[in-house]
C-alpha cells in the first residue's frame, strides 16, 4: 500500500473540506494509505503528518474552510526548510502529495518537485479570485460568487431605501474575475477592475442623464485590485451629488457553505489528481476548461499569468459607455 498525502496552502477556499472528503475516500478505493498535513507548508516543514481515516472526514463536506487549516510560509522559500520538509516525507514514506492552492502554493510545489526524487505531486486550483493560468475555474469561485451576490441583493435593497450610491469591493488580488462577474449577474451600473481601462467622465454622462430620467440609486462594484473604492465613493458625492457607501466584502467571501458546484469540482478535482499521480504524472495541475479536465505541467502553471476570458471581458467593457 502506497502513501498519498495532502495538504491546503495560501487562502482557505469552501470546498476544501469537500476534496478532503473524497481524497480519504478515494485513496483507500485505489489501495493507497491517505495522510493529512496540517497548516500548510508551514506544518509540512513541522512534521504535521498524520494518517487518514473515514472518521477524520466524516459531516465536513458542508463547512467551508478546511479542516486540516492552511498556511503561508515565509520559511518555505529557503531551501534548507524545503530540505526538511522533503526528509518528513520520506520518513512518513509519503510518494504522492496533492497541493490545494493558488498561484505562490504551486511556485512552492514547482520548486519542491524540482529538489526531490521518488516523490510525485499534483496540484488542485483553489483560490477564490480564480487567477490561475491554464485552468479557467478554481475551486471555490461559486460559493464565493453566490456570497457576493447574496451581498450586493442585499446592499441593493437599502440603496434602493435611501437613494444611495453603494461601492462594493470584491477581492481579487491582481484579478479582476469577482468583480466583473459579480457586477454582469448583479444588475451593478458601473465596474471597475484592472483589466478594463475606466474613464469615470464616461461614467458621469451616463449617470447624469439616467438621473434625468429618474434613477435615484446606484451600485458600483470595485475590485481590490484597482484600490480605488474611496476615490470612487467621493466622486459619486462630489459629481453626482449622491450620498455613498463603502461596503467591503472582505473575507466573508471565502467562507460559507460550498454550492453545489463546488462540491462536484472538488470531487473531479481529487479524482483527477489522484488518477493522474497513479498513471505516472509527476509533477502537473489539474486543470478544468469547456474541454473538461486535463493534466498541465507545473511549470506551465506557476510562472505564467491568467488572463480572463475575452467574452468576459467584452462584456465588461460596456461599464461606462453613454447611454
Amino acid at each position: 500500500m502506497k502513501n498519498i498525502a495532502i495538504l491546503c496552502s495560501g487562502g482557505d477556499v469552501s470546498g476544501m473540506n469537500a476534496a478532503l472528503k473524497r481524497f480519504v475516500e478515494y485513496s483507500f478505493a485505489k489501495g493507497l494509505k491517505p495522510y493529512f498535513i496540517e497548516h500548510g507548508y508551514e506544518g509540512l516543514i513541522d512534521g504535521r503528518i498524520h494518517p487518514a481515516q473515514y472518521s477524520d472526514v466524516a459531516g465536513i463536506i458542508s463547512r467551508g474552510g478546511t479542516k486540516i487549516q492552511t498556511s503561508r510560509s515565509q520559511r518555505f522559500m529557503q531551501k534548507a526548510y524545503r530540505k526538511l520538509a522533503l526528509d518528513n516525507l520520506r520518513s512518513h514514506q509519503i510518494e504522492y502529495l496533492v497541493v490545494l492552492g493558488g498561484d505562490g502554493s504551486f511556485k512552492g510545489m514547482q520548486k519542491l518537485s524540482e529538489e526531490s526524487e521518488g516523490i510525485s505531486f499534483s496540484g488542485i486550483p483553489s483560490t477564490i479570485d480564480n487567477d490561475i493560468a491554464g485552468t479557467s475555474y478554481c475551486l471555490g469561485v461559486d460559493t464565493a460568487l453566490n456570497v457576493i451576490k447574496f451581498s450586493i441583493d442585499s446592499i441593493r435593497d437599502t440603496a434602493s431605501s435611501f437613494s444611495r450610491a453603494f461601492v462594493i469591493e470584491t477581492m481579487g488580488r491582481e484579478c479582476g474575475y469577482l468583480a466583473l462577474v459579480s457586477a454582469l449577474t448583479s444588475g451593478a451600473e458601473m465596474c471597475l477592475i484592472p483589466e478594463i481601462p475606466y474613464d469615470l467622465d464616461s461614467y458621469k454622462k451616463s449617470f447624469k442623464k439616467q438621473i434625468e430620467e429618474g434613477r435615484e440609486y446606484f451600485i458600483a462594484v470595485v475590485s481590490e485590485a484597482v484600490k480605488s473604492s474611496e476615490q470612487t465613493a467621493q466622486w459619486f458625492k462630489e459629481e453626482l451629488a449622491i450620498e455613498s457607501r463603502i461596503m467591503v466584502l472582505g473575507h466573508i467571501q471565502r467562507g460559507g457553505n460550498p454550492t453545489v458546484h463546488d462540491r462536484l469540482m472538488a470531487f473531479n478535482f481529487v479524482t483527477h489528481a489522484i488518477d493522474g499521480l497513479l498513471e505516472g504524472k509527476k509533477s502537473s495541475v489539474v486543470c478544468f476548461s469547456d474541454c473538461g479536465f486535463n493534466h498541465k505541467p507545473i511549470d506551465e502553471i506557476a510562472f505564467k499569468k491568467y488572463q480572463i476570458n475575452e467574452d468576459l471581458l467584452k462584456l465588461g467593457r460596456e461599464y461606462g459607455s453613454y447611454k
